[in-house]
């Protein structure tokens, strides 16, 4: 039998060429462009978009991220207005931050994640604010500046199962990432969420053992999509999975009582963000 394999429906020029003209006028990074995301024209069209903060080089190699590695250039004070500039000529209504991670910068990042988030809500108070956030090495005085920004909602990825993880996030860690999630859900008022691929070789078993203890830490809102292995020197996918195995691992999830999940070969972690638990 062929492997299932997703098929990625052609973008719109158009709708592409007008969204890359402001990104690019504003030089402003975004995960739909850097890793042209199979989603972007569907995004773009119901006015989300995922800004990736703090440059374009990170310091950790995970062997699932097409993100160069390296030493970053120092945040940029300016980054703020540009970003609230996009938005607004976007006219986004939900907008997703997330970063590279800056492990090279005494705060690892979190302070730009605050004055991102603050620009934003003074300039543009209708627009919600979804961060998706580095681990931060877990350091809780970091984690409390990221709860106490004013963002509508936060989110952390797991990525991978715990015996697949030092492998595929070295510079990471499975535990440390769950105490980020909790620690989320424990201080945060609003919801939590993560985000998992399948197709590294993990097993079914391990997948759920996962989704317990994402659950467990906390989490609530969930997103599960198929691996693509972004070039040959990255992690090869072990598997694909039809629709139906997604449509099995989202009832798992509902089952254990998570309240919104969106798992599909397509999904990636900031998909439909603007629905998903309609924030």
């Amino acid at each position: 039998m062929t492997p299932y394999k997703p098929k990625v429906k052609a973008p719109d020029p158009q709708l592409i060429a007008h969204t890359s003209n402001i990104l690019r006028q504003n030089n402003i990074t975004t995960v739909c462009e850097e890793s042209a995301c199979p989603n972007r024209t569907e995004c773009y069209a119901i006015r989300t978009a995922t800004f990736m903060i703090l440059g374009d080089t990170c310091t950790r190699a995970c062997r699932f991220c097409n993100v160069k590695t390296g030493k970053g250039a120092p945040p940029d004070p300016d980054e703020p207005r540009r970003i609230v500039n996009a938005v607004r000529e976007l006219e986004l209504a939900y907008v997703v931050i997330t970063s590279v991670d800056r492990d090279d910068l005494e705060d690892l990042g979190a302070g730009q994640f605050v004055t991102v988030t603050q620009a934003l809500k003074e300039a543009l108070p209708h627009v919600k604010v979804e961060l998706l956030t580095p681990d931060f090495k877990a350091k809780e005085a970091l984690l409390a500046k990221i709860v106490a920004c004013g963002a509508d909602k936060l989110a952390h990825n797991e990525e991978t199962v715990r015996r697949l993880s030092p492998h595929i996030r070295p510079q990471s860690d499975y535990d440390r990432s769950l105490a980020v999630l909790r620690y989320y859900a424990s201080h945060f008022g609003g919801k939590v969420k993560s985000s998992l691929m399948v197709g590294l070789g993990e097993k079914e078993a391990e997948l759920e053992a996962t989704l317990h203890d994402l659950f467990k830490a906390g989490v609530r809102e969930l997103t599960v999509g198929q691996y693509l292995q972004p070039t040959a020197r990255h992690a090869p996918v072990a598997a694909y999975f039809s629709p139906e195995f997604f449509d099995k691992i989202a009832q798992k999830a509902y089952a254990i009582g998570f309240e919104a999940v969106a798992s599909a070969p397509l999904v990636r972690s900031s998909y439909h963000a603007e629905s998903l638990g309609n924030a």
